[in-house]
């Protein structure tokens, strides 16, 4: 897909705040320090329109992009950051899990999952609830640039045989620095959009 405009549009802390037009939303979740801005960046062909932090647990709203004024990605707080207090990770749970129960919008979630660590339990306990609500969604494997050839290999399967997935079923290995699953990702985001439509 060509990009011919992205657009930061509003930081949302409640579900109130979300914006009124009817466009379908993507949303991008993952544990805190996942790489989901910097995805997003890649996405977007640009370096810095997602804010990318050192410091983890930085996103505490639903921030929404607009994409070619067509579509949003929704950049949802990280989970799973043990120095954030515990109101406020419960603020942000009960914030993404109204906004993935409720939205009328919402076509596919892209769950991100660091491919150098085993499936967490955050993650797979993510991936049961979307399972369970039949919320359609892919896994996004980062970070695949930081692991050898055999080594990203062996880690796939392993995250395969954890999801229960097939070798053709719902697992984009990625990397930001190469560039690596960019296009197969666009191409499940198309075919989430075009379906929606």
């Amino acid at each position: 897909m060509k990009i011919t405009a992205a657009e930061f549009v509003a930081s949302a802390g409640r579900l109130a705040d979300l914006p009124k037009d009817r466009l379908p939303h993507i949303a991008f979740a993952g544990r805190s320090n996942v790489g989901k801005s910097t995805l997003l960046n890649v996405l977007f062909n640009q370096r810095h329109l997602a804010h990318v932090s050192a410091t983890p647990g930085k996103t505490q709203t639903l921030n929404f992009y607009r994409v070619n004024r067509k579509f949003y990605f929704v950049d949802l707080p990280g989970y799973g950051y043990a120095k954030s207090s515990k109101t406020l990770r419960e603020q942000w749970q009960g914030l993404i899990e109204s906004y993935l129960t409720t939205s009328e919008h919402l076509r596919l979630v892209v769950v991100l999952v660091d491919v150098r660590h085993p499936l967490s339990r955050l993650d797979a306990q993510l991936l049961e609830w979307l399972r369970a609500r039949e919320q359609a969604h892919v896994v996004v494997a980062t970070k695949s640039d930081k692991l050898s050839g055999s080594e990203l290999q062996k880690n796939l399967l392993a995250l395969r045989a954890a999801l229960g997935a097939g070798e053709d079923e719902g697992v984009v290995a990625f990397s930001a620095k190469s560039g690596r699953g960019k296009v197969e990702l666009w191409r499940v985001l198309q075919t989430a959009l075009e379906e929606g439509g």
